[in-house]
């Protein structure tokens, strides 16, 4: 049946002209809204390209997956600072307190303290890591131009490393369905490890 379905799809041309701005449209959209899984996005972006003929294909998702990324944190962030500016605050700024559980917070100021606007590329990195840092930087009145410095290689490594998990996936299956299938299933399980690794060491400490 899938297979089937692949051999209907678009010529080369159509899926890059709907693909890209949708790729842009829905990692922006994940940045500001975290509930869209943009890593899964980026990864089956990345399998399509691996299989299609044009040589920048690779090149052009990562750099759409990344600036998209970063508009998205610049967005948030933006309406974030207004919120702390605000006497009584904002929905977005309520929006990103509520998605930092106590003790995230708490670690990434201290991290945050220690290493600056550096830790923001580690906070793209790991699973649910961008928020409690973000806050962080929010309730810290970090400049927003600072906070774009540290975001933009933030980014760029976020969308390498999902990007080369798409490649992985890929190159170990010959129908691009397949890739994407794999692709999609080693990120849910990349993005489910940390609150597997936590209750499972809940569990145990008591």
């Amino acid at each position: 049946m899938i297979p089937q379905v692949v051999g209907q799809l678009p010529p080369e041309s159509t899926q890059q002209a709907v693909g890209y701005p949708s790729l842009f449209l829905l990692v922006a959209l994940g940045a500001l809204v975290p509930v869209v899984p943009t890593g899964a996005l980026v990864s089956s972006a990345a399998v399509v390209a691996l299989h299609q003929s044009s040589p920048f294909a690779l090149l052009i998702v990562f750099v759409v997956a990344s600036a998209a990324a970063f508009l998205g944190d610049i967005c948030l962030y933006w309406l974030g600072r207004r919120g702390v500016r605000s006497k009584n605050g904002s929905k977005w700024l309520r929006a990103i307190r509520d998605r930092a559980a106590p003790e995230r917070l708490a670690q990434a100021q201290q991290k945050l303290d220690e290493n600056g606007a550096t830790v923001l590329v580690l906070s793209r990195l790991v699973p649910a890591g961008r928020i409690p840092v973000m806050l962080a930087c929010l309730l810290g009145r970090m400049p927003l131009r600072r906070f774009a410095r540290g975001d933009v290689p933030a980014c760029l490594a976020w969308a390498a490393t999902y990007q080369l998990i798409g490649i992985l996936g890929g190159s170990l299956f010959p129908e691009p369905w397949q890739g994407v299938v794999a692709a999609v299933g080693l990120t849910v399980l990349i993005s489910a490890a940390p609150a597997m690794w936590r209750r499972t060491r809940a569990r145990f400490s008591h």
